[in-house]
């Protein structure tokens, strides 16, 4: 499981950097017509796109060391502090997710429908963390924590997929897009679950 969510995160930040420099620099002339498309409508919404892509980029960075026993028992401190910059920057990825699903959406109502609905379940599981580490319960925020992650992690998932959708050649952007985003989103929350149910809780220490 480290290295899967290790390979996921890097391919999360390799997009959040193409994107970024795509944005920053408008090739003169693409080399791709259809991620040229994609590309253009980024572009027209190019603030809103950095708002979510950037707090993304550090979210998915800091979302790993929540997991990591060694930080959290050597070093409570930045465990806590990381915690709560994790939940503020995890509303401002979520609800600018929400506000892209209805303005950015390549792949249409299908897409609409994907990323509302994972944006809506992110901020759900974020909020759930959030109320049970406020009331001690440790074991119920890992839980909502890790179904947060799931949900983050995702949209690395969908990369690969929407990189064979583009191999295939079959289908155009719109009509792939949605689907990808479906598989991507509910593959990485069912193993979040796997995970969950398969792994060893975290002791509590006082």
């Amino acid at each position: 499981m480290p290295a899967a969510v290790g390979f996921l995160v890097l391919i999360a930040l390799a997009a959040v950097a193409r994107r970024t420099y795509v944005l920053l620099v408008p090739p003169m002339t693409p080399r791709f017509p259809a991620a040229a498309a994609l590309d253009a409508g980024f572009a027209a919404h190019r603030g809103l796109t950095f708002l979510h892509i950037l707090p993304a980029s550090f979210l998915i960075l800091l979302m790993p060391l929540q997991f990591v026993s060694r930080i959290r028992i050597r070093n409570p401190a930045l465990h806590r502090w990381s915690g709560r910059l994790i939940i503020s920057i995890g509303f401002i990825v979520g609800v600018s997710a929400l506000v892209m699903s209805q303005t950015t959406s390549i792949g249409g109502a299908n897409e609409a429908a994907a990323t509302t609905l994972f944006a809506l379940l992110f901020l759900i599981f974020l909020s759930l963390g959030f109320r049970n580490i406020r009331r001690g319960n440790i074991a119920r925020r890992r839980e909502w924590m890790i179904r947060a992650f799931g949900v983050v992690l995702g949209i690395a998932t969908t990369r690969p997929i929407v990189g064979a959708y583009f191999a295939a050649g079959r289908l155009s952007p719109q009509e792939f897009f949605g689907t990808a985003f479906w598989l991507g989103f509910t593959l990485t929350l069912l193993a979040a679950e796997a995970w969950i149910h398969f792994s060893e809780p975290e002791p509590v220490h006082t």
